[in-house]
């Protein structure tokens, strides 16, 4: 069996909504404003991963902190871009020690 990791789609929507403790209904607010986009199954059947259950978890703390979704929209973007320069560095810096 193959290994998991965080980006395999897993949980249908009721139990993604229950893992998240967000309403069904706004778990596709969020993906309709681009907060989240879930796999589609080829029926359309939305699956969430844990990768996706940790996003809606920062969602809910900002949307508690008093971020609009808007706002919250502009953080997760800003978070993603950080984390892919943080990923391109580490390469780099990896490419770097093994030339030397």
């Amino acid at each position: 069996m193959a290994e998991r990791d965080g980006s395999t789609p897993l949980y249908g929507i009721a139990i993604a909504a229950e893992l998240a403790e967000v309403p069904e209904p706004t778990l596709r607010l969020y993906e309709r404003r681009g907060l989240l986009a879930p796999f589609r199954s080829d029926g359309g059947t939305r699956r969430y991963s844990e990768d996706d259950i940790q996003r809606l978890r920062r969602v809910a703390a900002l949307r508690d902190a008093g971020v609009n979704l808007m706002g919250i929209g502009k953080v997760l973007d800003l978070e993603d871009e950080n984390s892919e320069l943080k990923d391109e560095n580490r390469q780099l810096r990896r490419t770097l020690d093994d030339e030397r």
